[in-house]
């Protein structure tokens, strides 16, 4: 009866402790280990390819969206399924949306003047425009597998098709723009020899106007970040105010005359191709 009584006690001070465990004190649950809500969060440690070790892809991400990794060459492997999940998932989006809800509070706190000089930069591919389509391919894995030459070629004609598919954040920041009275600049570094397909491709998912759309000459050698400093300084020297830049790569709101304030969307694919 003692040896009972003594099991019967057990069970109820195990009882307290799981409801314990999962229930706070206002009678709410409790936060717990996230490694005991789900041991499979923390990802498997990955390499870089390089002398820089990352712990997960997680942070491996983090490091790429904050330009503290740089020049790297592609997706680590063992970072292609999480990329895949991110590009492919709802997260992507969010993070996207949520960079432009921001762009969008700025831009409505703007005094523009009424004299037509105010413009907004926008980069396109992977901020105008989605290359996910390419990108999801076998071939190229969601940037796990660098691009070739024969791969850039197949890019290439990709976007000539000029079926390059809307980024849908960035669509509702360029509406916004416009309806505040600031006028749209493209600025890509892509070659000016897709420029007819870029034209057609922009107009028919939602850009239905813009001051200028520029695009990097066969004949210009410099990367992309002096190309488009040169050509924002010079829009600045024919009295242009750049109220706002927005792209995907560093490459695109760094260097001179950037405008009064940068926003970057996410991608984890890849640094600079362009």
């Amino acid at each position: 009866m003692e040896l009972q009584k003594m099991a019967v006690a057990l069970v109820a001070c195990l009882c307290l402790l799981v409801f314990g465990a999962t229930t706070s004190q206002a009678g709410h649950p409790a936060y717990q280990d996230p490694k005991l809500i789900n041991p499979l969060r923390m990802m498997p440690e990955a390499s870089s390819g390089d002398s820089v070790s990352v712990y997960n892809c997680l942070s491996w991400r983090l490091t790429v969206e904050t330009n503290n990794k740089r020049n790297w060459n592609g997706v680590p492997e063992i970072c292609g399924n999480y990329v895949e999940n991110y590009m492919t998932g709802k997260q992507y989006g969010y993070d996207c949306e949520a960079v432009v809800d921001i762009a969008i509070k700025y831009v409505k706190s703007l005094p523009i003047p009424r004299d037509g000089r105010s413009i907004w930069i926008f980069d396109i591919d992977d901020t105008a425009l989605s290359n996910l389509p390419f990108f999801s391919r076998p071939d190229v894995f969601f940037g796990v597998k660098t691009l070739n030459a024969e791969l850039e070629a197949e890019f290439y004609e990709f976007i000539l098709k000029a079926e390059v598919p809307v980024l849908e954040a960035t669509l509702r920041l360029y509406q916004a723009v416009v309806e505040a009275g600031i006028k749209a600049v493209f600025l890509t570094g892509s070659s000016e020899r897709s420029a007819d397909a870029r034209d057609k491709n922009l107009k028919a998912v939602g850009y239905h106007t813009w001051e200028k759309l520029i695009l990097k000459p066969d004949s210009v050698s410099t990367s992309v970040q002096v190309f488009k400093s040169e050509v924002r300084d010079q829009l600045v020297a024919e009295g242009y105010r750049i109220e706002g830049n927005i792209g995907d790569q560093w490459a695109d709101i760094v260097g001179s005359n950037v405008g009064r304030r940068t926003f970057k969307v996410p991608n984890p694919m890849y640094y600079g191709y362009y």
